[in-house]
């Protein structure tokens, strides 16, 4: 069984948006099989968005994803990675497809409304950076 790890980032959880995206996942028939709330640490969104670093929006993506409360998911399911990749949509919500999370909720490239792994080594990594109680 594959997992992936989902974050519902700050604007989802301020917009009280959990429950709606919780819900389109286990439509699909997705196990939800790890849940909690947190504020991530500056050392961790640094971590988790080293691979931005180079770009203008990095101090921006950490002090937002470090403003308030996330809620991180880890999702189980047959092809997970793939089916939740498509149900989330493009990164830039003005790209993103009507009926997608971010295409219906997004504000822009960062504040995107929610986060998931993009490949099996990703998602491995992710969730024992999120879940290290789990592992």
């Amino acid at each position: 069984m594959e997992k992936t790890l989902v974050i519902i980032k700050p604007d989802g959880v301020s917009r009280k948006l959990v429950g709606e995206i919780i819900q389109r996942f286990e439509k699909k028939q997705l196990k939800l099989s790890q849940l909690k709330v947190a504020t991530m640490s500056q050392k961790v969104a640094e971590e988790h968005y080293a691979h931005i670093k180079k770009f203008d929006f990095f101090e921006d993506m950490i002090t937002y994803m470090t403003s308030s409360e996330v809620v991180y998911l880890v999702l189980e399911g047959t092809s997970v990675i793939k089916t939740v990749r498509k149900m989330i949509g493009a990164t830039n919500c003005l790209e993103a497809e009507p009926g997608t999370i971010r295409g219906d909720y997004g504000a822009n490239s960062y504040e995107n409304i929610i986060h998931a792994s993009d490949s099996p080594e990703a998602a491995e990594v992710e969730i024992k950076r999120f879940f290290k109680e789990a592992n």
